[in-house]
């Protein structure tokens, strides 16, 4: 059997170091790009400062996704204790948000907390926006959850379903909130990402550089595009027209472009594939000649005032993020802005408003000389949960399976709820099993 991988991501990264796992040797993997990690990639600039593409935070839900970061980077770790604030007015509240009330203004404190006593139980067939009301109050849901999630997801969120909250939103009701306030006590340890660790060098995407370069010789293809598809013939055509053919095709690209430059797709499909919606996000990097601050690792902003919704103290991560390692003279803030197609923007825009709302935020001197700098813009940041997509992926995924194609990973499923990169390894791994032995896929299933 001749199984194709497409995508050099995680997922796809998965599948292939299961592949050898299983001692299975007729495998290919085409890349686009010219080097590992898809969306868990990094760069480092001409300055010498090492930048993720977007603010990564590296944990796991799986045992399998531990033991490949043990082998891939050893001991070569930075751990961490989450320590996240959302920035409001001229004050930081410990993330979550909704945990450390204590730390509002008063003002502002009341009227989140007086919201709390009409919240209760949100179903999840709600609207966000509606869910957000009900699960908070009007108190929460004005102050942070509303303008928070309309500048990192730039959707309208009544156009969001909500089914796919699960561990990423904390709730807490009206008593425990007041007994939380009464206490005064800082809460930074909630959810799955309270402790975190980093690649000393490299960053995250040396996770997936180290991962790639431990593959066979010659199974690996970078700079090598898919343009064309023919799902009955099992036909993939190159970008520079070289054509292969495949048994079993593992896929990690966006699950739209996947279906866009393939023949002969039916109509409910291509409708399926329509229905999908994304956005993206320009992620700006500032080096500062300023020591890195130790007292926070990323930043939530929620206000108008600023154009990026988060920021990540980079240097922080590890001090190898910056040159020579020299955090006590260099800082790097990492900035994301998210657009899309309702709320467009552009890189360069973005790059001049950041540099100005870094020092608005108080995260820098405004007298502090920059000594790096990196922007890109990834079309493909979050896949929008909306109220069609689970219609749409199972008409699309089944169609696909039943041709012998596995479309998995963060954009590749489009869930955004297994979308970390843990979940996107985990399917690449379980979807090899699948194809090879028929077992039971862990880290994906169809609503």
């Amino acid at each position: 059997m001749r199984i194709i991988v497409i995508g050099a991501g995680p997922c796809g990264l998965g599948a292939a170091k299961r592949l050898v796992e299983l001692g299975h040797e007729d495998w290919l993997l085409f890349e686009k790009e010219s080097s590992a990690g898809g969306l868990s990639a990094s760069r480092v600039d001409e300055r010498g400062f090492t930048w993720d593409i977007g603010g990564h935070v590296v944990f796991s839900h799986y045992e399998d996704f531990d033991r490949m970061l043990e082998e891939t980077c050893g001991g070569e770790w930075v751990f961490h204790r989450r320590r996240s604030f959302v920035k409001i007015g001229s004050a930081r509240i410990p993330y979550p948000f909704q945990n450390n009330l204590h730390r509002l203004p008063e003002d502002l404190r009341r009227e989140a907390l007086e919201g709390l006593k009409s919240a209760g139980e949100a179903d999840p067939g709600l609207p966000f926006d509606q869910w957000l009301e009900r699960a908070f109050g009007p108190g929460i849901t004005r102050i942070f959850m509303r303008p928070y999630n309309r500048k990192v997801w730039a959707s309208d969120l009544s156009s969001m379903s909500s089914n796919w909250i699960a561990e990423r939103v904390s709730l807490v009701g009206y008593e425990e909130a007041r007994k939380r306030i009464s206490r005064n006590r800082d809460d930074f340890d909630w959810g799955p990402n309270s402790a975190f660790r980093h690649p000393r060098r490299g960053g995250t995407g040396e996770i997936f550089r180290r991962l790639a370069a431990a593959l066979p010789p010659g199974k690996v293809h970078f700079g090598e595009e898919i343009v064309r598809i023919d799902f009955e013939n099992k036909l993939l055509r190159m970008g520079g027209g070289v054509e292969v053919r495949y048994d079993a095709l593992i896929n990690s690209i966006p699950l739209d472009r996947l279906v866009a430059c393939a023949s002969g797709v039916p109509d409910a499909v291509r409708e399926g594939a329509a229905e999908l919606r994304h956005s993206g996000t320009h992620v700006v990097g500032c080096g500062f000649r300023a020591p890195t601050a130790s007292d926070w690792s990323w930043m939530y902003f929620p206000e108008p005032d600023v154009p990026f919704h988060r920021v990540t103290n980079f240097g922080h991560y590890s001090s190898f993020n910056v040159p020579g390692g020299r955090a006590d003279l260099f800082s790097a803030l990492m900035c994301e802005t998210s657009f899309s197609e309702e709320k467009p923007s552009s890189l360069a825009d973005v790059a001049e408003k950041t540099r100005a709302g870094l020092a608005a935020a108080g995260l820098v001197d405004p007298a502090a000389s920059m000594a790096g700098e990196f922007a890109i813009s990834v079309p493909y940041a979050y896949p929008v949960p909306t109220p069609g997509r689970d219609s749409a992926l199972r008409t699309i995924q089944t169609y696909l399976m039943d041709r012998g194609v596995y479309s998995r990973g963060r954009f590749g499923a489009w869930l955004y709820e297994r979308g970390n990169m843990d979940h996107s390894y985990k399917q690449g791994r379980d979807v090899a099993d699948r194809i090879l032995y028929g077992n039971k896929e862990m880290a994906w299933k169809l609503s």
